[in-house]
């Protein structure tokens, strides 16, 4: 009888090496990138979605982007002086904090500045995040988008379980009273969260902004 796959040892040392390997193949890339392109600029993220950062990435396919790994990014460009793999590199380094991450890139500083001044994509807004305004549902037939459509009947449920006062009247979606989904200012639940997404309702904004870049032992902040 063949051994289940599920029974498979699969040896620490070896993970734990791969994962050191990962981990210097990074670096190499990091400090090569260094010596390729004259800009190393350091950007933060806001509301991250993976499908917009792909497209800021296919814009710049000419650049290159490392996002998420600050203390192997850090490592990469030196954390003292001693360390720095160029000047001042451990200065840039300490700016590696939270949600951050480096574009190396030979376009100037005044190009990179004004594309991603652009580049800003409104989503909606996930459990956790902060309501940006009121939002509430009239009492009445209930509908959606600027167009006011109608939600299909066998919604309803859906939409009761999610906190929304509703019942079905003559096979339409009526709201029983004015609903308060959210108020400006508050925490989203998962509920309020799902319940705007139906509702076509954006409070979340994708953008890039830039902290500082580096070029020849020199930070320059914006």
């Amino acid at each position: 009888m063949p051994k289940s796959k599920r029974s498979k040892l699969v040896s620490l040392t070896q993970t734990q090496k791969k994962g050191r390997e990962e981990k210097e193949l990074l670096v190499e890339q990091i400090q090569k990138c260094v010596d390729k392109y004259q800009y190393i600029w350091i950007f933060n993220i806001d509301n991250m979605r993976n499908y917009y950062l792909k497209e800021v990435r296919n814009d710049w396919n000419t650049s290159r982007f490392f996002f998420g790994k600050n203390k192997i990014m850090a490592k990469a460009l030196g954390t003292t002086a001693e360390e720095e793999y160029k000047p001042n590199l451990s200065k840039l380094a300490e700016r590696l904090v939270g949600n951050v991450g480096l574009l190396f890139t030979d376009a100037p500083p005044m190009e990179v500045q004004q594309y991603f001044e652009n580049f800003k994509k409104e989503d909606y807004a996930r459990s956790g995040f902060i309501a940006t305004h009121d939002f509430v549902v009239p009492e009445g037939p209930v509908t959606r988008g600027e167009d006011k459509l109608a939600f299909p009947s066998n919604m309803e449920p859906q939409l009761r379980a999610l906190g929304l006062p509703t019942t079905l009247k003559t096979g339409v979606v009526t709201c029983l009273f004015d609903y308060t989904v959210c108020k400006k200012g508050d925490t989203l639940t998962p509920e309020q969260a799902q319940l705007l997404k139906h509702f076509f309702i954006q409070m979340s904004e994708f953008k890039v902004s830039l902290k500082c870049y580096y070029k020849d032992g020199a930070i320059n902040n914006i």
